[in-house]
């Protein structure tokens, strides 16, 4: 099962189907660093509710600068166990 399983992840449609979900998973992440979106600040369910309108709105102000600027997205951090294995040749 994990041999079938490493090579559906060869497909084209798993790579795609993986983009959105890549995505999707930046975006929340993004959320959560810029605005603290795991906690609200209000209480009651319709405050909360303009709180995540607020919050999109906020995020999609801060895409737009970055394009508009020409910001380049931050690169995904290396381990230093991962950077001196490549160092030594001994990752791919």
């Amino acid at each position: 099962m994990l041999e079938q399983r490493r090579y559906d992840q060869q497909t084209q449609e798993w790579k795609d189907r993986y983009a959105v979900r890549a995505g999707v998973e930046g975006t929340i992440s993004q959320a959560v660093r810029a605005t603290q979106i795991r906690r609200t600040r209000y209480h009651g369910l319709p405050k909360t509710a303009l709180g995540h309108v607020f919050t999109a709105t906020a995020i999609n102000l801060i895409r737009l600068d970055a394009w508009w600027t020409g910001t380049t997205r931050g690169r995904t951090r290396i381990s230093h166990l991962t950077r001196l294995a490549c160092d030594l040749g001994l990752a791919a």
